[in-house]
C-alpha cells in the first residue's frame, strides 16, 4: 500500500488550501475531500507495507545483478528483495516519515549484533531496552537528517524512537484506522482480536460468518463507509472510493470491504498470514502463534544484513528518479497502488521513463484497487504496445496475496 502517487506531491506543503482557508474561499466538497486525504498523508502512514513480498518475488524472479526501483512506504518489501541478492534496489518515496523509516530499518539490519536483536527491535511489542538499543548501536551510525528526525519529539512531547518500545504498528494513519475499527466493532459487541484465537480455517470461516459479516448490515457501518474520508486510512484516495464502490452489485464499497475481508480471514491459515495478525491483534504473532514477516525470519537475516548498502533511498518520486537514469539501467519496478491515484498525463510520463530505463527483459509489477489493470486506455499505445500483460500470472499470484487488500495484482514484462 502506497502512501500517495509518486508524482501527486502528498507529502509537500499545500499552498491552494493555505490560500483557500486565507481568503475564505469555499472548497468544493470533492476538492474539500482531496485536501483532506493530502494532509492526513503527510504524516506517518504505513508503519508496515501492505503488499504480499512473497508474491512480489515470484513475479519479479529477482536474481543476482538485477536493479530495482520501488516506493519505498512502510519499507519491508525491499528488505525482503534485499534477500535475493540483486545489485542495487533504489527506493522513492516523499513522505519524509517513511524516508526515516526506511533508513531505520536498513540501520537495523546493519548494525545491530544479531538477528534477535533486529525481531526485539521491529517486530516485538513493550521492549522497553529498543531505546537503548537504539542510542548505542543505531543513532550513531544514522545520517544527521535520520538521527534529528528519531530524536526529535511528538505531540506529547515524548521521543519519536520510543515508539519501538512500545508498538510502532498502532501507530501511523493505518494503525489508528485499524483501531477506530476496531472500536467502532466492539460497539457492536465483537472483538476483533478473538480472531487470533483460532486454531483451524474452520474456526477462521466461523469467526467471518457469525461475527464480522452481520457487522457490514449494521445500518451506522453501511452509512460511515458510504463516506469517501471513511476509507482514507486504508490507503483509499477520492479516486479510488467510486471505482470500488462500482465493483459491487450495490454499487456499495461496504459489499467490497466485506469481500476483502472475506478473503483476509478465510483464505489463507492464520499462522501463515501475518497481515491477518496486524489486522486483528494489531502486533506479528509470537514464536509459538506463527511466522514472521520474510524480512524478519532468521534464514534471511544474513542476506539482507549483507546486502543492505546496496539500497539507496530518495525522497523524489518515480518519474523523477527515473529521469535522471540511463537508458536500459532498471531490471525491476514495483509501483504498490500509486498510479490509481495518477492523471492520465502523470501515467504517460511515468511509462515513458519506465520505458526507456527498462533493460531487456524488465518487469514491472503493481496493485490495484479494483480487479483490472488501469493502463488500457489511459496509456499511449506507443507505449503499451512495448509491453506485454501477463495476465494468467497476474490472476493467479493476486489470488496468493495474503494481505487481501486489493483487487488486482499486474505483471508487464518487456518485449524483445
Amino acid at each position: 500500500m502506497t502512501d500517495f502517487a509518486p508524482d501527486a506531491g502528498f507529502g509537500k506543503k499545500n499552498p491552494k488550501l493555505k490560500s483557500a482557508l486565507l481568503q475564505h474561499k469555499p472548497l468544493s466538497p470533492a476538492g474539500l475531500s482531496e485536501r483532506l486525504f493530502g494532509l492526513l498523508f503527510s504524516g506517518l502512514v504505513y508503519p508496515q507495507i501492505w503488499e504480499d513480498p512473497i508474491v512480489d518475488m515470484e513475479a519479479m524472479q529477482i536474481r543476482p545483478g538485477h536493479r530495482i526501483v520501488t516506493i519505498g512506504s512502510g519499507g519491508c518489501n525491499m528488505l525482503t528483495y534485499l534477500s535475493a541478492a540483486p545489485a542495487r534496489i533504489d527506493v522513492v518515496d516523499l513522505n519524509p516519515h517513511h524516508i526515516a523509516l526506511n533508513r531505520l530499518k536498513l540501520s537495523a539490519f546493519r548494525h545491530l549484533p544479531s538477528h534477535k536483536d533486529v525481531v526485539r527491535f521491529l517486530a516485538v511489542e513493550g521492549t522497553r531496552t529498543n531505546g537503548r538499543a537504539y542510542d548505542v548501536f543505531l543513532a550513531p551510525k544514522l545520517d544527521p537528517a535520520t538521527r534529528a528526525y528519531w530524536n526529535g519529539r511528538d505531540l506529547t512531547g515524548r521521543r519519536r524512537i520510543g515508539v519501538f518500545g512500545r508498538n510502532i504498528y498502532r501507530t501511523g494513519l493505518l494503525g489508528r484506522f485499524i483501531t477506530a475499527s476496531h472500536v467502532l466493532a466492539r460497539l457492536h459487541g465483537v472483538n476483533p482480536e478473538d480472531f487470533a484465537k483460532a486454531r483451524s480455517m474452520r474456526e477462521q470461516r466461523q469467526f467471518f460468518d457469525d461475527k464480522l459479516a452481520p457487522l457490514f448490515e449494521r445500518p451506522v457501518i453501511r452509512w460511515i463507509t458510504s463516506r469517501k474520508s471513511s476509507l482514507f486510512g486504508l490507503g483509499i484516495p477520492p479516486q479510488q472510493f467510486d471505482e470500488l464502490a462500482s465493483l459491487s452489485r450495490e454499487k456499495s464499497v461496504a459489499a467490497v470491504l466485506r469481500n476483502r475481508l472475506e478473503k483476509l480471514t478465510c483464505h489463507f491459515p492464520l499462522r501463515d498470514n501475518y497481515f491477518a495478525w496486524q489486522a486483528f491483534a494489531r502486533r506479528y504473532p509470537r514464536p509459538d502463534e506463527g511466522e514472521l514477516p520474510p524480512y524478519l525470519q532468521a534464514s534471511r537475516y544474513e542476506a539482507i544484513r549483507h546486502n543492505a548498502e546496496r539500497v539507496e533511498i530518495h525522497h523524489a518520486s518515480f518519474t523523477e528518479l527515473l529521469a535522471g537514469k540511463p537508458a536500459a539501467s532498471v531490471d525491476r519496478y514495483v509501483l504498490l497502488d500509486a498510479q490509481d491515484w495518477m492523471t492520465d498525463q502523470q501515467l504517460n510520463d511515468l511509462w515513458t521513463e519506465i520505458t526507456r530505463t527498462a533493460d531487456v527483459g524488465a518487469v514491472v509489477i503493481f496493485r490495484t484497487a479494483a480487479e483490472a489493470s488501469i493502463l488500457p486506455g489511459r496509456l499511449s499505445t506507443t507505449l503499451l504496445d512495448q509491453w506485454h500483460y501477463d495476465a494468467e500470472s497476474s490472476m493467479r499470484l493476486g489470488a496468493e496475496d495474503r494481505s487481501a487488500i486489493y483487487g488486482g495484482f499486474h505483471i508487464y514484462r518487456k518485449k524483445a
